[in-house]
């Protein structure tokens, strides 16, 4: 699957499947350190994730309840935005919490990667980044999701961007710019949204949440294309 821009042809709604209590994977209990990401023996048969250093920052994240939106398209990243919302506001009702004893965690990689940055950037390379979500659609100047972002970063999401993504990005950018992929990768890196950090993969971060709390998985479906 490449790094491109392109107009969806088929996916499912992400409210749709999270309302019919569909979850793409869900972890429950405690997790024993562990250096293998297959490691099972006679003594412990359970499955246990890796440990890497790249994702410690997940273990700094307080919270009694944890959520991951891994979102792959702007459709999906909408959706997540909206459901997180309303896992602020049911843990509120429902069990008495408060934002920051919530963890939540929204992933931007593949078509949504470049929600996660600034409106600087935006307005700096905004041809490039529209054409990068949907060549077919008229460029944009600004981050039509940022405003949606911002709203469950200052309740305290965290948004962890794809590199992998921002790095094909810069690739793009610095050639119309006449710069070097790695400059304008440092320039991303210096203008994401509040509470947001590159990550190595994007999907890494569900090897990190644990804690012995359970967590959800919830996924949009990836576009597929012709």
């Amino acid at each position: 699957m490449r790094e491109s821009g392109s107009s969806p042809m088929r996916r499912r709604s992400f409210l749709s499947a999270a309302g019919a209590g569909i979850t793409i994977g869900a972890i429950a209990g405690p997790a024993e350190p562990s250096t293998l990401a297959l490691s099972q023996s006679a003594d412990n048969p359970r499955w246990q994730a890796a440990r890497h250093a790249q994702d410690d920052w997940l273990e700094k994240i307080p919270g009694q309840h944890r959520l991951v939106f891994d979102t792959t398209e702007p459709n999906g990243l909408s959706s997540a935005l909206l459901y997180a919302s309303n896992f602020y506001q049911a843990n509120q009702a429902d069990y008495g919490l408060q934002n920051s004893d919530l963890a939540v965690v929204v992933i931007t990689r593949h078509l949504s990667t470049p929600f996660g940055y600034n409106e600087a950037i935006w307005a700096k390379y905004g041809e490039q980044l529209s054409n990068f979500v949907d060549r077919n659609k008229e460029p944009s100047k600004a981050n039509t999701y940022a405003r949606q972002l911002n709203g469950v970063i200052n309740r305290g999401t965290r948004v962890a961007v794809c590199r992998m993504a921002s790095t094909a990005i810069a690739g793009s950018i610095a050639k119309a710019a006449g710069s070097t992929q790695d400059e304008i990768l440092k320039e991303i890196a210096a203008n994401l949204l509040p509470n947001t950090q590159l990550v190595l993969q994007a999907l890494s971060p569900s090897t990190g949440l644990r804690s012995g709390d359970t967590l959800w998985f919830m996924q949009s479906d990836i576009e597929e294309r012709r």
